[in-house]
């Protein structure tokens, strides 16, 4: 498992579900979009603190950034 992958794939699920931008969701975790942008792409590692940040403002419990599961699955 890849574990950047994992969770750039979760946190673009889980913002796409909300029907948040890239934009809308840095505003929501206060930070900037291309971070959200980087994580979707696989680009960044991210701190436990972001991770949080991230998981409160798509209003899930952090666990589920990290499980992996069919992309279609959670469309």
């Amino acid at each position: 498992m890849d574990i950047v992958k994992v969770f750039g794939d979760n946190v673009k699920i889980y913002r796409k579900k909300l029907q948040l931008s890239q934009e809308k969701l840095a505003e929501k975790a206060h930070l900037h979009r291309t971070y959200i942008s980087a994580i979707e792409c696989y680009k960044r590692s991210i701190s436990l603190e972001n991770i949080q940040r991230i998981a409160d403002a798509l209003e899930i419990e952090t666990y589920k950034l990290f499980l992996e599961c069919d992309k279609n699955e959670n469309k």
